[in-house]
């Protein structure tokens, strides 16, 4: 079987166990500019034209090389839709949402906006101007966002540790912000509450802030889209909080399978641009493992192959789960320090952590080996060398577009 390895994928064969595989339905794809379109026709409230007045400035946030967000097409039907009430190309602002991310290449933006690249700067956490507060924490808004009359995003509606899907406001509160409410958000006390969790919106505390600080920073309008393993299976637009619910429930129709039995190993499949570095893949292992239905035995491990280019990760978020997981005795140990508190950007180091006292984690196939074994995971050269034979192994292809229930 073929399992996705960057822009590619690696064969994987294992005669001496049981393999079961485990793909969603996946939906159906869809003409992303005719979705686009018809989404911004028929939005969620009221339409961009009533929102927009015709000497407006307009910042649009998008999201970063991170996501598989077909920004460049989201851009073209935002603009024709702002031209047609007399908003000219020179009245706007496009941001690229990096959140704590590095900063994207003047090649990737080039290849993710197109001829709207010009537009585009990168977002800078430490220039931000404040906006407001959410249950007493200061909300930072990128300079050039405060600045507009209109703020607009796009995004991309996929399953999320946190905030249950990602996706309509966190394209702008997060990915436009600064350290104040990711340190907030992403903190052991929020990320400990009841309904923080992979695939649930409703009264999941993390989505809420999130919203909330959408209306602080006040986003008028979101044009989203969601994947599967078909392609782009649908959009949606208007009222961020509605979009993420009309996209969520889309995405779970086509992404959730139901599993009963229990397995010595998952081999699960990521794929750039998420494998690009180990920050990103680990994302596989916390939604096997800290999802709603964790399908491993005691004892048993998650193998992801990823090529890891970028190692670790090049940006601040980045860099600091590595310093945590590379200083790190053990997992239980981690796990117990950052429960105090941590630097924004280090919660992928927790929720690992968090992870790696239940169960090993394999990263195969990488250019970086030795990264992986810094940070209290197992490198391999393959996904066949990284599983024991005979063991009962569950593979998800495609394990961030799919939902274990």
């Amino acid at each position: 079987m073929e399992i996705p390895h960057g822009d590619g994928y690696v064969t994987v064969d294992l005669p001496a166990c049981d393999v079961t595989v485990c793909e969603p339905d996946g939906g159906e794809a869809v003409d992303v500019r005719a979705a686009a379109e018809r989404a911004v026709a028929a939005p969620h409230g009221p339409s961009l034209i009533q929102r927009v007045d015709p000497d407006d400035t307009v910042a649009i946030v998008v999201t970063d090389v991170t996501r598989a967000t077909p920004d460049d097409i989201l851009l073209d039907v935002l603009l024709d839709e702002l031209k047609r009430v007399g908003v000219v190309r020179e009245q706007v602002s496009v941001v690229l949402g990096l959140g704590l991310h590095r900063p994207m290449t003047d090649a990737e933006i080039e290849a993710a906006l197109g001829e709207h690249a010009n537009l585009a700067e990168n977002h800078d956490p430490a220039a931000t101007v404040d906006a407001g507060s959410v249950e007493g924490c200061t909300i930072e808004l990128n300079e050039t966002v405060a600045a507009a009359d209109t703020v607009l995003a796009t995004g991309m509606v996929e399953p999320h540790q946190y905030a249950g899907f990602s996706g309509g406001a966190k394209t702008v509160v997060i990915g436009a912000g600064g350290e104040s409410q990711i340190r907030y958000s992403h903190g052991p006390e929020m990320l400990a509450r009841d309904g923080v969790r992979l695939g649930r919106i409703d009264d999941n505390p993390f989505r809420a802030f999130v919203d909330e600080a959408g209306d602080v920073v006040d986003l008028e309008f979101t044009l989203n889209v969601t994947h599967g393993p078909a392609g782009i299976m649908g959009a949606s637009a208007g009222e961020p909080r509605a979009v993420v619910a009309d996209l969520a429930e889309t995405a779970r129709e086509a992404l959730s399978v139901e599993v009963t039995a229990e397995y010595d190993a998952v081999v699960a499949g990521v794929g750039a641009p998420k494998d690009a570095n180990l920050y990103q893949t680990t994302r596989a292992a916390t939604y096997v493992v800290l999802g709603a239905n964790n399908p491993l035995r005691e004892g048993g491990r998650v193998v992801i192959p990823a090529a890891l280019p970028e190692g670790a990760g090049e940006g601040t978020g980045e860099q600091r789960f590595y310093e945590r997981l590379s200083a790190a005795e053990s997992p239980e140990a981690l796990y117990d320090e950052m429960r105090a508190g941590y630097e924004p950007g280090a919660q992928r180091a927790f929720v690992v952590a968090r992870t790696l006292r239940k169960h090993g984690i394999w990263i195969t196939n990488s250019q970086y080996p030795e990264v992986v074994d810094d940070c209290l995971m197992h490198p391999a050269d393959s996904v066949a060398d990284a599983i024991v034979p005979g063991s009962d192994v569950l593979v998800v292809p495609d394990a961030l577009s799919t939902l274990l229930v």
